[in-house]
């Protein structure tokens, strides 16, 4: 797998540019949009326009323009499935998945899996922030997310800083951000049949790995009825030992399926062997979604003790 992004120049000639995007402020949408092309063109020379009447045929106009690759038409530009509208890096996306991924060595047969997976986890947020669709969380602190992160590469008001510069410092971190994330849905991909096959070998409500890999996601999406009854999942911890994961009732959750004892939590070492009577019980996070023990025949009694309990939440 080898990721070849293109360098990317600005230009105030628009008649030198094979891209053009808006001028002024710029946001999440177009600066991925950007880096999602900077991996299947040559090289970018990039002109940021006020306002751009028609597509040239010449280059390739995104967030701007209200063509096809724009969104700031009436009525917007379409939207997926689940509702979230599409933004300018969802429609690169869109566009140009198939010879992104392709350039990077995907097989064919995994190509629409993972446009999806990095849509899913990458893209949506991006379009719908930019949208003006997010999450509302009520804290006294700033909540910070990717969107604000970009945003802060904009020149501030009293910088005399040229803004296209600024935009390709945004782009060049949108690039790790971008290949971090595709890295890692590959990565998970390449964990979904090991996990099913482990689903299927489960029994007890316990399911077991021989090394860690990503697990929540293929569990609580799975189609597998054995899948919903597993409550624990053990596997060798990178800290040595082994890990008793609780298995959280749905994606990003703090609930779990089946806690641990809420009198296991906070104990280290002899304290939690004493309670529970595990030998090599190592620890149990104050929360009770994670516990360790030092062999993986030990992890398992702990998660057989905590699927017992009647108190277990």
């Amino acid at each position: 797998m080898k990721f070849n992004f293109c360098d990317i120049k600005t230009t105030k000639d628009i008649n030198k540019a094979n891209c053009i995007t808006h001028s002024g402020t710029f946001h999440a949408d177009e600066v991925f949009a950007t880096a999602i092309l900077s991996l299947i063109l040559n090289d970018i020379v990039i002109y940021r326009a006020n306002e751009i009447k028609q597509e040239m045929s010449t280059a390739i106009v995104y967030d701007v323009g209200l063509g096809r690759l724009d969104h700031h038409q009436a009525g917007g530009n379409g939207q997926r499935e689940n509702g979230v509208s599409f933004a300018a890096c969802g429609l690169v996306w869109r566009e140009y998945y198939k010879e992104v991924l392709s350039n990077i060595g995907i097989d064919k047969k995994d190509i629409n899996y993972l446009k999806d997976q990095i849509d899913k986890n990458l893209i949506q947020f991006i379009d719908a922030n930019d949208n003006g669709i997010t999450p509302k969380i009520s804290t006294e602190y700033k909540y910070v997310n990717l969107a604000n992160i970009i945003a802060q590469f904009n020149p501030n008001w009293n910088e005399n800083v040229d803004s296209d510069e600024k935009f390709i410092d945004a782009v060049n971190f949108a690039k790790v951000v971008l290949e971090n994330e595709i890295c890692s849905e590959i990565s998970k991909f390449k964990a979904k049949s090991i996990v099913e096959k482990a689903i299927e070998d489960s029994k007890d409500n316990i399911m077991i790995l021989d090394e860690f890999m990503p697990w929540k996601e293929f569990i609580l999406e799975s189609k597998s009825k054995k899948a919903k009854d597993i409550l624990f999942v053990v596997f060798p911890s990178n800290r040595g030992g082994y890990n008793v994961y609780a298995v959280p009732k749905e994606a990003g959750s703090f609930e779990n399926r089946k806690s641990f004892p809420k009198e296991w939590a906070g104990l280290r070492d002899e304290k939690l062997q004493k309670i529970t009577g595990v030998n090599s019980a190592a620890f149990c996070h104050i929360a009770c979604f994670i516990c360790t023990a030092k062999t993986k025949d030990d992890a398992i009694k702990l998660a057989n003790l905590a699927i017992e309990n009647e108190k277990g939440e």
